[in-house]
Protein backbone atom coordinates (compact mmCIF):
# COMPACT_ATOMS: atom_id res chain seq x y z
CA UNK A 1 0.00 0.00 0.00
CA UNK A 2 1.24 3.78 -0.67
CA UNK A 3 0.38 6.74 1.16
CA UNK A 4 2.33 9.72 2.25
CA UNK A 5 1.31 13.38 3.80
CA UNK A 6 -0.50 15.97 2.04
CA UNK A 7 -3.76 15.31 0.17
CA UNK A 8 -3.92 12.66 -2.24
CA UNK A 9 -6.18 12.48 -5.57
CA UNK A 10 -6.60 9.62 -7.76
CA UNK A 11 -7.77 9.80 -10.98
CA UNK A 12 -8.46 6.70 -12.60
CA UNK A 13 -8.52 7.02 -16.31
CA UNK A 14 -5.18 8.64 -18.51
CA UNK A 15 -7.02 9.68 -21.53
CA UNK A 16 -8.26 13.14 -22.54
CA UNK A 17 -10.00 13.40 -19.86
CA UNK A 18 -7.41 12.50 -16.91
CA UNK A 19 -4.90 14.46 -18.12
CA UNK A 20 -7.22 17.69 -18.22
CA UNK A 21 -7.82 17.31 -14.43
CA UNK A 22 -4.38 16.31 -13.42
CA UNK A 23 -2.91 19.68 -15.21
CA UNK A 24 -5.57 21.27 -13.57
CA UNK A 25 -4.55 20.45 -9.97
CA UNK A 26 -0.88 20.70 -10.15
CA UNK A 27 -1.92 24.29 -11.59
CA UNK A 28 -3.28 24.70 -7.59
CA UNK A 29 -1.23 26.89 -4.88
CA UNK A 30 -1.46 24.03 -2.34
CA UNK A 31 2.11 22.33 -3.41
CA UNK A 32 1.54 19.07 -0.50
CA UNK A 33 -1.21 18.00 -2.69
CA UNK A 34 -0.54 15.07 -4.67
CA UNK A 35 -2.11 13.38 -7.92
CA UNK A 36 -1.60 9.59 -8.97
CA UNK A 37 -2.90 9.08 -12.44
CA UNK A 38 -4.20 5.38 -13.37
CA UNK A 39 -4.19 4.57 -17.26
CA UNK A 40 -4.12 0.73 -18.67
CA UNK A 41 -2.62 1.76 -22.37
CA UNK A 42 0.99 2.65 -22.51
CA UNK A 43 0.09 6.03 -23.70
CA UNK A 44 -1.14 8.89 -21.48
CA UNK A 45 -3.55 11.39 -22.80
CA UNK A 46 -4.97 9.72 -25.70
CA UNK A 47 -7.96 7.20 -24.89
CA UNK A 48 -10.37 6.25 -27.35
CA UNK A 49 -10.47 9.02 -29.26
CA UNK A 50 -6.95 10.31 -29.91
CA UNK A 51 -4.95 7.28 -30.32
CA UNK A 52 -5.88 6.83 -33.92
CA UNK A 53 -2.68 6.96 -36.27
CA UNK A 54 -4.97 7.79 -39.42
CA UNK A 55 -4.29 11.31 -40.45
CA UNK A 56 -8.06 10.89 -42.51
CA UNK A 57 -9.41 10.65 -38.90
CA UNK A 58 -9.67 14.66 -37.66
CA UNK A 59 -11.13 16.75 -34.74
CA UNK A 60 -14.60 17.39 -35.27
CA UNK A 61 -14.24 20.90 -33.66
CA UNK A 62 -11.98 23.36 -35.19
CA UNK A 63 -8.94 24.25 -33.41
CA UNK A 64 -9.87 27.89 -31.93
CA UNK A 65 -11.95 25.93 -29.92
CA UNK A 66 -9.76 23.09 -28.55
CA UNK A 67 -7.32 24.70 -25.85
CA UNK A 68 -7.04 22.25 -22.95
CA UNK A 69 -6.99 25.56 -20.92
CA UNK A 70 -10.23 27.77 -20.20
CA UNK A 71 -8.31 30.69 -19.49
CA UNK A 72 -5.95 30.53 -22.67
CA UNK A 73 -8.12 29.87 -25.14
CA UNK A 74 -5.91 30.25 -27.87
CA UNK A 75 -2.90 27.67 -25.98
CA UNK A 76 -3.96 24.89 -28.49
CA UNK A 77 -3.43 27.21 -31.50
CA UNK A 78 -0.05 28.53 -29.95
CA UNK A 79 1.05 25.00 -29.75
CA UNK A 80 -0.06 24.32 -33.26
CA UNK A 81 2.12 27.24 -34.46
CA UNK A 82 5.63 26.55 -32.06
CA UNK A 83 5.13 22.97 -33.87
CA UNK A 84 4.63 23.52 -37.57
CA UNK A 85 7.94 21.22 -38.70
CA UNK A 86 6.08 18.46 -37.04
CA UNK A 87 2.08 18.72 -37.61
CA UNK A 88 0.27 19.97 -41.10
CA UNK A 89 -0.07 22.79 -42.05
CA UNK A 90 -2.93 24.99 -40.22
CA UNK A 91 -3.41 27.76 -42.11
CA UNK A 92 -5.50 29.57 -38.83
CA UNK A 93 -7.36 28.91 -35.96
CA UNK A 94 -10.38 27.51 -38.19
CA UNK A 95 -8.67 24.43 -39.12
CA UNK A 96 -9.46 20.82 -38.40
CA UNK A 97 -6.21 18.83 -37.51
CA UNK A 98 -5.54 14.91 -37.21
CA UNK A 99 -6.52 13.74 -33.84
CA UNK A 100 -3.42 11.79 -33.45
CA UNK A 101 -1.90 15.59 -33.22
CA UNK A 102 -4.02 16.41 -30.66
CA UNK A 103 -3.14 13.29 -28.62
CA UNK A 104 -0.09 14.66 -28.78
CA UNK A 105 -0.88 18.03 -27.67
CA UNK A 106 -2.62 16.85 -24.30
CA UNK A 107 0.07 14.46 -23.41
CA UNK A 108 2.49 17.36 -23.78
CA UNK A 109 0.47 19.44 -20.80
CA UNK A 110 1.87 16.76 -18.31
CA UNK A 111 5.34 16.53 -19.99
CA UNK A 112 5.30 21.02 -19.26
CA UNK A 113 4.54 20.11 -15.91
CA UNK A 114 6.63 17.56 -14.66
CA UNK A 115 10.29 19.24 -16.65
CA UNK A 116 9.90 20.97 -13.02
CA UNK A 117 11.08 18.69 -10.57
CA UNK A 118 8.51 20.04 -8.05
CA UNK A 119 5.48 19.25 -10.10
CA UNK A 120 7.48 16.05 -10.96
CA UNK A 121 7.54 14.91 -7.35
CA UNK A 122 3.85 15.59 -6.81
CA UNK A 123 2.72 13.22 -10.01
CA UNK A 124 2.76 9.83 -10.52
CA UNK A 125 1.82 7.82 -13.66
CA UNK A 126 0.56 4.00 -12.41
CA UNK A 127 -0.21 1.78 -15.11
CA UNK A 128 -2.50 -0.82 -14.84
CA UNK A 129 -6.27 -1.52 -14.60
CA UNK A 130 -7.98 -0.66 -11.27
CA UNK A 131 -10.41 -2.95 -10.54
CA UNK A 132 -12.17 -2.10 -6.81
CA UNK A 133 -12.76 0.80 -5.16
CA UNK A 134 -13.47 1.94 -1.42
CA UNK A 135 -14.62 4.50 0.41
CA UNK A 136 -13.74 4.96 4.54
CA UNK A 137 -14.59 7.55 6.66
CA UNK A 138 -11.54 9.53 5.90
CA UNK A 139 -9.92 7.87 3.08
CA UNK A 140 -10.26 5.67 -0.13
CA UNK A 141 -8.70 2.76 -1.16
CA UNK A 142 -8.05 1.55 -4.70
CA UNK A 143 -7.12 -1.84 -5.67
CA UNK A 144 -5.35 -2.35 -9.27
CA UNK A 145 -5.49 -5.76 -11.12
CA UNK A 146 -1.90 -6.82 -10.13
CA UNK A 147 -3.11 -6.24 -6.19
CA UNK A 148 -1.17 -3.37 -5.78
CA UNK A 149 -3.06 -0.85 -3.85
CA UNK A 150 -3.30 2.78 -3.31
CA UNK A 151 -4.72 5.19 -0.60
CA UNK A 152 -5.83 8.40 -1.31
CA UNK A 153 -8.35 11.70 0.50
CA UNK A 154 -10.14 11.71 -3.42
CA UNK A 155 -10.93 9.37 -6.29
CA UNK A 156 -11.93 10.46 -9.28
CA UNK A 157 -13.17 8.18 -12.25
CA UNK A 158 -12.16 9.43 -15.45
CA UNK A 159 -12.37 6.28 -18.11
CA UNK A 160 -13.73 8.27 -20.42
CA UNK A 161 -16.54 6.45 -22.83
CA UNK A 162 -17.18 2.80 -21.90
CA UNK A 163 -17.52 0.92 -25.42
CA UNK A 164 -19.24 -2.20 -26.15
CA UNK A 165 -17.30 -5.18 -26.28
CA UNK A 166 -17.07 -6.94 -30.10
CA UNK A 167 -19.77 -9.62 -30.54
CA UNK A 168 -18.85 -12.38 -32.63
CA UNK A 169 -18.10 -12.49 -36.39
CA UNK A 170 -17.39 -8.09 -35.74
CA UNK A 171 -14.34 -5.84 -36.79
CA UNK A 172 -13.47 -4.13 -33.92
CA UNK A 173 -14.22 -0.09 -34.90
CA UNK A 174 -11.32 1.02 -32.86
CA UNK A 175 -8.82 -1.06 -34.69
CA UNK A 176 -8.05 -0.25 -38.53
CA UNK A 177 -9.70 -2.72 -41.11
CA UNK A 178 -6.59 -4.52 -42.22
CA UNK A 179 -6.63 -6.21 -38.33
CA UNK A 180 -9.87 -8.03 -39.07
CA UNK A 181 -8.86 -8.62 -41.61
CA UNK A 182 -11.21 -7.46 -44.08
CA UNK A 183 -11.29 -8.68 -47.72
CA UNK A 184 -10.76 -5.29 -50.12
CA UNK A 185 -14.10 -6.43 -52.50
CA UNK A 186 -16.41 -7.47 -49.25
CA UNK A 187 -19.83 -5.95 -48.19
CA UNK A 188 -19.16 -4.03 -45.26
CA UNK A 189 -21.94 -3.24 -42.94
CA UNK A 190 -21.60 -0.93 -40.28
CA UNK A 191 -24.68 -0.22 -37.54
CA UNK A 192 -24.42 3.39 -37.04
CA UNK A 193 -24.26 6.25 -39.38
CA UNK A 194 -22.51 8.77 -36.39
CA UNK A 195 -18.55 10.26 -36.46
CA UNK A 196 -17.67 6.57 -35.36
CA UNK A 197 -19.24 5.16 -38.74
CA UNK A 198 -17.25 7.99 -40.69
CA UNK A 199 -13.97 7.34 -38.62
CA UNK A 200 -14.28 3.60 -40.15
CA UNK A 201 -15.65 4.24 -43.92
CA UNK A 202 -12.23 6.58 -44.19
CA UNK A 203 -10.14 3.61 -42.68
CA UNK A 204 -11.80 1.73 -45.07
CA UNK A 205 -11.02 3.75 -47.99
CA UNK A 206 -7.71 4.41 -46.62
CA UNK A 207 -6.71 0.69 -46.54
CA UNK A 208 -7.81 0.65 -50.57
CA UNK A 209 -11.16 -1.31 -50.02
CA UNK A 210 -13.20 -1.42 -53.28
CA UNK A 211 -16.31 -3.41 -52.05
CA UNK A 212 -19.67 -2.03 -51.20
CA UNK A 213 -20.05 -0.55 -48.07
CA UNK A 214 -23.70 0.12 -46.29
CA UNK A 215 -24.13 2.16 -43.11
CA UNK A 216 -27.32 1.20 -41.60
CA UNK A 217 -29.13 2.82 -38.43
CA UNK A 218 -32.11 3.39 -37.18
CA UNK A 219 -33.37 6.92 -38.77
CA UNK A 220 -30.39 6.67 -41.32
CA UNK A 221 -28.97 10.31 -40.29
CA UNK A 222 -26.15 11.51 -41.70
CA UNK A 223 -23.36 14.29 -39.61
CA UNK A 224 -23.73 17.76 -41.28
CA UNK A 225 -20.81 19.31 -41.82
CA UNK A 226 -19.22 22.63 -39.95
CA UNK A 227 -18.50 25.48 -42.32
CA UNK A 228 -16.77 28.78 -41.14
CA UNK A 229 -19.67 30.42 -39.14
CA UNK A 230 -19.44 32.49 -35.89
CA UNK A 231 -21.51 31.63 -33.16
CA UNK A 232 -24.50 34.17 -33.19
CA UNK A 233 -24.77 35.42 -29.64
CA UNK A 234 -27.96 34.86 -27.49
CA UNK A 235 -28.59 36.30 -24.49
CA UNK A 236 -29.73 34.27 -21.43
CA UNK A 237 -32.67 36.14 -21.14
CA UNK A 238 -34.07 34.53 -24.71
CA UNK A 239 -33.74 31.04 -23.45
CA UNK A 240 -36.58 29.25 -22.17
CA UNK A 241 -35.01 27.14 -19.33
CA UNK A 242 -37.33 25.22 -17.82
CA UNK A 243 -39.86 25.20 -20.71
CA UNK A 244 -40.97 21.31 -21.54
CA UNK A 245 -39.26 19.93 -24.65
CA UNK A 246 -42.03 21.07 -27.36
CA UNK A 247 -41.76 24.78 -26.34
CA UNK A 248 -38.04 24.46 -26.61
CA UNK A 249 -37.79 23.15 -29.87
CA UNK A 250 -40.18 25.51 -30.95
CA UNK A 251 -37.94 28.27 -29.86
CA UNK A 252 -35.05 27.05 -31.19
CA UNK A 253 -36.66 26.60 -34.70
CA UNK A 254 -38.14 29.81 -34.81
CA UNK A 255 -34.77 31.23 -33.88
CA UNK A 256 -32.85 29.60 -36.69
CA UNK A 257 -35.38 30.53 -39.25
CA UNK A 258 -35.15 34.28 -37.78
CA UNK A 259 -31.16 33.78 -38.35
CA UNK A 260 -31.72 32.20 -42.12
CA UNK A 261 -34.15 34.85 -43.26
CA UNK A 262 -31.86 37.40 -42.60
CA UNK A 263 -28.87 35.71 -44.13
CA UNK A 264 -27.44 33.87 -41.52
CA UNK A 265 -26.66 30.07 -40.95
CA UNK A 266 -28.58 27.41 -38.69
CA UNK A 267 -24.87 26.59 -37.62
CA UNK A 268 -24.51 29.96 -35.48
CA UNK A 269 -27.57 29.35 -33.72
CA UNK A 270 -26.52 25.74 -32.76
CA UNK A 271 -23.22 27.22 -31.68
CA UNK A 272 -24.39 30.14 -30.14
CA UNK A 273 -26.70 27.70 -28.11
CA UNK A 274 -23.61 25.95 -26.46
CA UNK A 275 -22.70 27.73 -22.77
CA UNK A 276 -26.70 27.10 -22.32
CA UNK A 277 -26.93 23.49 -22.99
CA UNK A 278 -26.14 21.96 -19.41
CA UNK A 279 -28.42 24.46 -17.43
CA UNK A 280 -30.81 23.30 -20.13
CA UNK A 281 -30.75 20.52 -19.78
CA UNK A 282 -30.68 20.51 -15.97
CA UNK A 283 -33.72 22.55 -15.80
CA UNK A 284 -35.65 20.16 -18.14
CA UNK A 285 -38.49 18.56 -16.63
CA UNK A 286 -37.70 14.82 -16.81
CA UNK A 287 -40.95 13.69 -19.24
CA UNK A 288 -39.01 16.22 -21.72
CA UNK A 289 -35.41 14.74 -20.64
CA UNK A 290 -37.39 10.97 -21.79
CA UNK A 291 -39.04 12.40 -25.18
CA UNK A 292 -35.70 14.10 -26.44
CA UNK A 293 -33.73 11.53 -25.74
CA UNK A 294 -36.40 8.65 -27.59
CA UNK A 295 -37.54 11.18 -30.43
CA UNK A 296 -35.13 14.17 -30.73
CA UNK A 297 -31.61 13.17 -30.16
CA UNK A 298 -30.80 11.67 -33.40
CA UNK A 299 -31.58 14.68 -35.15
CA UNK A 300 -30.00 17.33 -32.13
CA UNK A 301 -26.87 14.94 -32.58
CA UNK A 302 -26.42 15.19 -36.74
CA UNK A 303 -26.45 19.14 -36.35
CA UNK A 304 -24.68 19.60 -32.80
CA UNK A 305 -21.48 17.32 -33.74
CA UNK A 306 -20.45 17.74 -36.89
CA UNK A 307 -17.49 16.74 -39.62
CA UNK A 308 -14.98 18.73 -40.63
CA UNK A 309 -15.51 19.69 -44.30
CA UNK A 310 -12.43 17.58 -45.56
CA UNK A 311 -14.28 14.78 -44.27
CA UNK A 312 -17.28 15.48 -45.46
CA UNK A 313 -15.80 15.77 -48.46
CA UNK A 314 -14.63 12.41 -48.81
CA UNK A 315 -17.56 10.81 -47.59
CA UNK A 316 -19.90 12.92 -50.30
CA UNK A 317 -17.23 11.54 -52.90
CA UNK A 318 -18.18 7.88 -51.47
CA UNK A 319 -21.86 8.52 -51.42
CA UNK A 320 -21.83 10.01 -54.87
CA UNK A 321 -20.27 6.71 -56.78
CA UNK A 322 -22.88 4.35 -54.54
CA UNK A 323 -19.80 2.71 -52.61
CA UNK A 324 -20.90 4.47 -49.74
CA UNK A 325 -25.41 3.66 -49.14
CA UNK A 326 -27.25 5.06 -46.11
CA UNK A 327 -30.19 3.16 -45.40
CA UNK A 328 -32.55 3.62 -42.58
CA UNK A 329 -33.27 0.04 -41.08
CA UNK A 330 -32.69 -1.81 -38.30
CA UNK A 331 -30.53 -5.10 -37.58
CA UNK A 332 -33.28 -7.77 -36.48
CA UNK A 333 -30.41 -10.89 -36.41
CA UNK A 334 -27.18 -11.40 -36.45
CA UNK A 335 -25.66 -14.81 -38.00
CA UNK A 336 -22.16 -15.55 -38.45
CA UNK A 337 -21.28 -17.81 -41.36
CA UNK A 338 -18.09 -19.22 -43.39
CA UNK A 339 -19.04 -16.32 -45.81
CA UNK A 340 -19.40 -13.46 -43.28
CA UNK A 341 -22.36 -12.67 -41.73
CA UNK A 342 -25.65 -13.07 -42.49
CA UNK A 343 -27.75 -10.25 -41.51
CA UNK A 344 -31.95 -10.17 -41.15
CA UNK A 345 -33.45 -6.52 -41.01
CA UNK A 346 -36.17 -4.47 -41.34
CA UNK A 347 -36.41 -0.84 -43.46
CA UNK A 348 -37.74 2.25 -41.36
CA UNK A 349 -41.45 2.31 -42.19
CA UNK A 350 -41.66 -1.60 -43.45
CA UNK A 351 -43.08 -4.51 -41.84
CA UNK A 352 -41.31 -7.14 -44.10
CA UNK A 353 -38.24 -8.36 -42.93
CA UNK A 354 -35.30 -8.71 -45.67
CA UNK A 355 -32.13 -10.58 -45.46
CA UNK A 356 -28.70 -9.53 -46.73
CA UNK A 357 -25.29 -11.63 -46.93
CA UNK A 358 -22.25 -9.33 -46.07
CA UNK A 359 -18.71 -10.11 -45.71
CA UNK A 360 -18.37 -7.86 -42.39
CA UNK A 361 -19.97 -6.52 -39.66
CA UNK A 362 -18.84 -3.21 -37.70
CA UNK A 363 -20.76 -1.77 -34.44
CA UNK A 364 -20.13 1.56 -34.64
CA UNK A 365 -23.42 2.44 -32.67
CA UNK A 366 -20.88 3.64 -30.22
CA UNK A 367 -20.95 4.19 -26.31
CA UNK A 368 -22.57 1.50 -24.10
CA UNK A 369 -26.12 2.99 -23.42
CA UNK A 370 -27.18 0.92 -20.12
CA UNK A 371 -24.55 1.69 -17.82
CA UNK A 372 -25.85 -1.61 -16.33
CA UNK A 373 -23.76 -3.39 -18.96
CA UNK A 374 -20.30 -1.94 -17.97
CA UNK A 375 -17.48 -4.02 -18.35
CA UNK A 376 -15.65 -1.74 -16.75
CA UNK A 377 -14.43 -2.95 -13.20
CA UNK A 378 -13.82 0.28 -11.39
CA UNK A 379 -17.19 1.06 -11.96
CA UNK A 380 -18.88 -1.97 -11.43
CA UNK A 381 -17.39 -2.16 -7.55
CA UNK A 382 -19.11 0.90 -6.93
CA UNK A 383 -22.26 -0.27 -7.83
CA UNK A 384 -21.59 -3.96 -5.70
CA UNK A 385 -20.93 -2.19 -3.06
CA UNK A 386 -23.67 0.45 -3.21
CA UNK A 387 -21.44 3.45 -3.76
CA UNK A 388 -22.43 4.40 -7.12
CA UNK A 389 -26.49 3.79 -8.76
CA UNK A 390 -27.99 4.36 -12.16
CA UNK A 391 -29.53 7.87 -12.78
CA UNK A 392 -33.27 7.50 -13.52
CA UNK A 393 -32.81 7.89 -17.13
CA UNK A 394 -29.92 4.88 -17.24
CA UNK A 395 -27.88 7.23 -19.52
CA UNK A 396 -24.84 7.58 -17.25
CA UNK A 397 -23.94 6.97 -12.87
CA UNK A 398 -25.70 9.62 -11.09
CA UNK A 399 -23.50 12.68 -9.68
CA UNK A 400 -24.84 15.62 -8.69
CA UNK A 401 -23.56 19.53 -9.80
CA UNK A 402 -20.12 19.11 -8.01
CA UNK A 403 -19.21 15.70 -9.94
CA UNK A 404 -19.19 13.63 -6.63
CA UNK A 405 -20.90 10.48 -6.85
CA UNK A 406 -24.30 9.74 -5.45
CA UNK A 407 -24.76 6.32 -3.74
CA UNK A 408 -27.26 3.70 -3.48
CA UNK A 409 -29.26 5.44 -0.77
CA UNK A 410 -29.14 9.00 -3.21
CA UNK A 411 -26.49 10.80 -0.74
CA UNK A 412 -23.36 12.30 -2.52
CA UNK A 413 -20.02 11.15 -1.43
CA UNK A 414 -17.28 13.83 0.00
CA UNK A 415 -14.43 11.88 -1.65
CA UNK A 416 -15.64 9.84 -5.05
CA UNK A 417 -16.28 12.15 -8.14
CA UNK A 418 -16.47 11.19 -11.84
CA UNK A 419 -15.84 13.67 -14.65
CA UNK A 420 -16.32 13.59 -18.43
CA UNK A 421 -19.07 11.38 -19.91
CA UNK A 422 -19.13 9.45 -16.95
CA UNK A 423 -21.40 12.21 -16.39
CA UNK A 424 -23.50 13.10 -18.84
CA UNK A 425 -26.54 11.87 -17.09
CA UNK A 426 -26.18 15.45 -15.09
CA UNK A 427 -24.45 17.62 -17.31
CA UNK A 428 -25.51 15.92 -20.98
CA UNK A 429 -22.73 18.02 -23.19
CA UNK A 430 -19.79 16.70 -21.72
CA UNK A 431 -17.98 14.76 -24.45
CA UNK A 432 -16.15 17.53 -25.87
CA UNK A 433 -12.86 19.19 -24.39
CA UNK A 434 -14.68 22.54 -24.72
CA UNK A 435 -16.77 21.60 -22.07
CA UNK A 436 -14.85 18.76 -19.91
CA UNK A 437 -12.21 21.70 -19.36
CA UNK A 438 -14.22 24.11 -17.65
CA UNK A 439 -15.15 20.94 -15.20
CA UNK A 440 -12.08 19.63 -14.65
CA UNK A 441 -10.93 23.77 -13.45
CA UNK A 442 -14.24 24.10 -11.14
CA UNK A 443 -13.21 20.44 -9.83
CA UNK A 444 -9.84 21.04 -9.44
CA UNK A 445 -9.71 23.79 -7.22
CA UNK A 446 -12.46 22.15 -4.94
CA UNK A 447 -9.78 19.07 -4.65
CA UNK A 448 -7.32 21.07 -3.75
CA UNK A 449 -8.59 22.12 -0.59
CA UNK A 450 -8.49 20.29 2.88
CA UNK A 451 -11.78 18.94 4.10
CA UNK A 452 -11.56 21.74 6.50
CA UNK A 453 -11.15 24.51 4.13
CA UNK A 454 -13.78 22.99 2.42
CA UNK A 455 -16.96 25.21 2.83
CA UNK A 456 -19.59 22.87 5.10
CA UNK A 457 -21.95 20.96 2.45
CA UNK A 458 -24.37 18.65 3.87
CA UNK A 459 -24.87 15.30 2.31
CA UNK A 460 -28.18 15.50 1.09
CA UNK A 461 -30.61 12.42 0.36
CA UNK A 462 -31.16 12.82 -3.80
CA UNK A 463 -34.44 11.40 -5.21
CA UNK A 464 -34.93 9.97 -8.51
CA UNK A 465 -37.08 11.54 -11.07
Amino acid sequence: MTGSRGRHVIIIGGGASGVLLAYQLLQQPAQELRVTLIEQRPDIGRGIAYHTGNPDHLLNVRVANMSALPDQPDHFWRWLVSREVDVPVCPDPYCFVPRRIYGDYIASLLEQRTSDQADAQRLSIVHGICVSISEGHADVLVTLEDGRTLLGDAVVLATGHDTRANSPGHADPWAPPSAAPIPPHATVLILGTGLTMVDYVLSLLRDGHRGPIIAMSRRGLLAKSHRRVDAVPIAETEVPFGADISRLLRWLRDRIDRQVAEGGDWRGVIDGLRPYTQRLWRELPSTSKRRFLEHARAWWDVHRHRMAPEVESRITQALSTGQLILMAAKAIRVRPNDAGVWISYRRRGDADIRDMQVGAVVDCTGIVKDPRATANPAVRSLFDRGLARIDPLCIGIETDADCAIIDRSGIGSRRLFAIGPLTRAAFWEIIAIPDIRNQCAVLAARLAKTDSEQSPKPRRRLTSV
